[in-house]
């Protein structure tokens, strides 16, 4: 009959290097979200989500389905702990980005008494396309946020608070200043007039379908809670989803489209640089995503790009 043989762990301060804690008898199969549970009721202050372990003070954070055996240590294990500070749902944290902007855009667009000089506070812009901006604006967001509650399934429970209120100054700033210029009584519409706006709603339409359509592929492809299958997205008989022959995250890919197709019909620099940032933050997501892809899976299409089809 064979022996079990346990693990003892030695968890220390990353920083200091002072021990918080010594676990005893820790089973092999032990995951590395079993001994967070376990440093937790020593700590009750630092709940699993807050808690970083690293086998080296400035290594990187251990996933929590790794396992205590595999990791390269030895029956004494040591283990460096960093606070990640207060942490949010997802849910809440995709609720907070993009209920502010819906709510702040719609303050402008009504008219909230004292935004805008006294000569303009009873007056309002008389183009059709304000109206239609703040059709397309709300329906945008309101999209993020029944996707945010139905569709998504996030691999991460939380976000570090600081990131939300980061997050959050960025979405809702932006969403105030385009807001004020576009819904300013002296707003200046598109310079071709209704042929500019046509195109640019066929152009968000179009990307509107197309992003939730990969987020719904992205969703089905996560499977259900605790599904360990891991597969890379492919095009399905849905034709928005056809991108996927060409990139590795349509989905960035179209909400780029969404605020080009915005910028046309708006005309209104604010936006124009929204999108410009927008662009090149999920460039960088889109690559980081990308490259996960190929070192996971090696028969990733080599022909895919991380964001633009043949070109980035």
């Amino acid at each position: 009959m064979s022996r079990t043989t346990f693990f003892e762990v030695e968890i220390l301060d990353a920083k200091t290097k002072r021990q918080f804690c010594f676990l005893d008898k820790v089973e092999p199969q032990s995951t590395i979200a079993d001994i967070k549970a376990l440093f937790h009721k020593s700590y009750p202050q630092w709940y699993p989500a807050r808690q970083a372990l690293k086998l080296h003070p400035m290594g990187n954070q251990l996933k929590d389905d790794e396992v205590l055996q595999n990791l390269p240590v030895g029956t004494t294990a040591v283990l460096y702990f960093r606070d990640l500070g207060p942490q949010l749902g997802w849910t809440m944290v995709f609720m907070s980005e993009y209920a502010g902007p819906l709510l702040i855009y719609l303050l402008f667009y009504f008219r909230l008494p004292h935004i805008y000089a006294h000569k303009y506070a009873f007056s309002t812009s008389p183009h059709p396309v304000v109206s239609l901006a703040c059709a397309c604006h709300t329906f945008h967001y309101i999209k993020r946020l029944v996707e945010t509650i139905f569709v998504h399934r996030f691999s991460h429970g939380t976000m570090p608070l600081k990131t939300i209120i980061r997050n959050c100054v960025y979405y809702w700033g932006f969403s105030a200043w385009l807001a004020y210029y576009i819904n300013h009584p002296l707003y200046t519409p598109p310079s071709f007039g209704e042929r500019q706006v046509n195109y640019a709603i066929i152009i968000f339409a179009l990307c509107e379908a197309g992003n939730f359509s990969i987020h719904w592929s992205l969703s089905s492809l996560k499977g259900g809670v605790g599904a360990k299958c891991r597969r890379f997205p492919h095009p399905s008989k849905n034709p928005f989803t056809w991108l996927f022959f060409f990139v590795s995250c349509p989905n960035y890919t179209y909400e780029v489209g969404v605020w080009v197709g915005f910028s046309i019909m708006t005309q209104c620099v604010p936006v124009v640089l929204f999108t410009l940032i927008g662009f090149v933050q999920m460039t960088i997501w889109a690559k980081g995503k990308h490259r996960a892809y190929t070192r996971e899976f090696k028969d990733y299409p080599t022909f895919r790009m991380p964001i633009l089809p043949f070109v980035l």
